[in-house]
């Protein structure tokens, strides 16, 4: 007898439908699975014949073959395991199905019949939205992830026996509900505050801008100066999530298996911290079959890279494309994907191998040689792509002593988030978004400044040494300031703000 189960695969960020199709007949006793399963899929037959024989379910030996459709796209992991093993007992008969044309069966199985959670689920479940499907069976682990989708029933499970019993009518299913609007207001929360931040108000100043702008930032200073504990604070006075982001970055962490089960939606903006030993694979993706990488999972969040020139140069080479494109495109023999990664990096150093070269307050221990050799391994092109560069000096004891508190997140937030709507409107028939996102066409149109102004930049260029790509980033930053200053113009105050903002080249670049 010849049985179709419909199920679910993935291919980059997207599902696609995978009918699992099993036909038992006589002859010599076997079990062949065909339709380019790779070594994971091979195994699921030991899986599932194990896992049916412990769900009190006696299978007679016969010749069985499972063909996954469409036979021409390789599938990998063990979430076929169990629409296989549905679509073995409707074959044996062993089950009373009248209809399941519109449902859908995802999961792992376990020898004793347990079903396991698996990556990906929330992808899967908008697709099987898309084309029509009413009813998906899942882990139960899986179940708060997949009811996001709005209008699917979700029934979460934790054995094989229970979806027999579901299926043979023997049990009424749980459906698994979740009101994700209010989920998703009332779930907004951020670990680190600006207003545990003591002092460093030029700097919260930088990150403001970066913030307003969408612009990428490095903080030179030396250790101990808060360097990691502001960045950390920067996505608390990002623009809120709107839910179309947060289903886009929930997707993408769900491919990667990362989704907490107490919290199924991201709700807040991603902050990734990658250690300096990182390989690019895993920073940008890749893989045989292609995954998101570090950039990816900081999609619409922040990408923070601590002790820069500790990274490989090879691994902070690759960072270049994916910064201008905010896409990345992963080729390998098996598949060619694209996933999203429109991050903003955040990045911090020491300005030498000892960390005090230029500090007030020690002495600096490093020859000339190790410090030139220390800041070269950010190379000009990738430091070109950071509009703002921010000396971090250490805190005075004063101030630490001090029980003054700064502005909190929430009030840098507000004027953060007046400079996005401007932004948002002046933008709104071009599709982008921010003043990071500028083209050369577009920061001509939208970033003119007055002869003031030009005679300031002209003085800058020659005596910083500008190249034209810094030349175009200081006109984006300084056209964020004046958003900030809710000017229609950019002045010249706004203009030598931002020019201060690529004074460093010359202090640690100088050869």
């Amino acid at each position: 007898m010849l049985s179709i189960v419909k199920s679910m695969s993935l291919q980059g960020l997207d599902g696609y439908l995978v009918e699992v199709q099993v036909d038992v007949s006589g002859g010599l006793p076997s079990w062949d699975i065909v339709g380019l399963p790779d070594i994971s899929v091979k195994e699921s037959k030991e899986r599932v014949r194990t896992a049916i024989k412990n769900s009190n379910v006696d299978l007679k030996s016969r010749k069985i073959i499972i063909n996954l459709a469409p036979a021409n796209t390789r599938k990998e992991g063990a979430l076929y395991d169990l629409p296989i093993a549905v679509a073995t007992l409707i074959a044996y008969e062993e089950l009373n199905v009248k209809d399941i044309e519109d449902t859908v069966f995802i999961g792992e199985l376990s020898l004793n019949g347990k079903i396991k959670k698996i990556k990906g689920i929330f992808p899967m479940c908008l697709e099987s939205k898309k084309l029509g499907i009413k009813r998906v069976v899942i882990p139960k682990d899986n179940a708060k992830e997949a009811a996001i989708v709005k209008d699917l029933d979700v029934i979460g499970v934790e054995s094989l026996q229970e979806v027999i019993d579901i299926l043979n009518g023997n049990k009424v299913p749980d459906k698994v509900e979740m009101n994700y609007e209010d989920y998703f207001k009332n779930n907004i929360m951020y670990n680190f505050d600006f207003a545990d931040v003591k002092g460093q108000e030029s700097i919260k100043r930088a990150l403001e801008v970066s913030a307003a702008g969408g612009h990428n930032c490095l903080l030179i200073g030396s250790p101990g100066s808060g360097k990691t504990m502001m960045s950390r604070c920067l996505p608390s006075i990002l623009p809120s999530l709107t839910f179309e982001e947060s289903l886009e970055i929930t997707k993408i962490h769900s491919i990667e298996g990362i989704l907490p089960q107490e919290k199924p939606l991201i709700t807040t903006r991603p902050f990734r911290s990658p250690h300096h030993t990182i390989s690019g694979a895993s920073l940008i993706g890749g893989g045989r079959i292609p995954r998101p990488g570090e950039i990816s999972l900081a999609h619409h969040g922040v990408l923070f890279l601590d002790e820069l020139p500790e990274f490989p140069n090879k691994v902070l080479e690759l960072l270049r494309v994916p910064l201008e494109d905010k896409i990345i495109n992963i080729n390998r023999v098996n598949a060619s994907l694209t996933y999203p990664c429109n991050f903003m990096m955040i990045a911090s150093m020491n300005p030498c191998p000892c960390g005090y070269y230029g500090s007030k307050d020690k002495e600096c221990t490093c020859s000339e040689s190790s410090i030139n050799k220390y800041m070269g391994k950010i190379s000009g092109p990738l430091l070109d792509r950071i509009d703002i560069h921010i000396e971090v000096e250490a805190v005075k004891y004063q101030k630490l002593d001090s029980e003054e508190k700064g502005e909190t997140s929430e009030q840098i937030k507000q004027r953060v988030d007046k400079a996005r709507k401007i932004q948002q409107n002046r933008y709104a028939k071009h599709g982008i978004y921010s003043n990071a996102e500028l083209t050369p066409n577009l920061i001509e149109e939208y970033c003119k400044i007055d002869t003031s102004g030009k005679e300031v930049l002209k003085n800058s260029f020659e005596k910083l040494g500008l190249s034209a790509r810094a030349y175009g980033r200081i006109l984006k930053v300084a056209r964020t300031i004046a958003d900030l200053d809710e000017k229609e113009n950019i002045e010249v105050k706004h203009l030598a703000e931002a020019i201060q903002y690529r004074s460093l080249d010359r202090k640690y670049w100088k050869n």
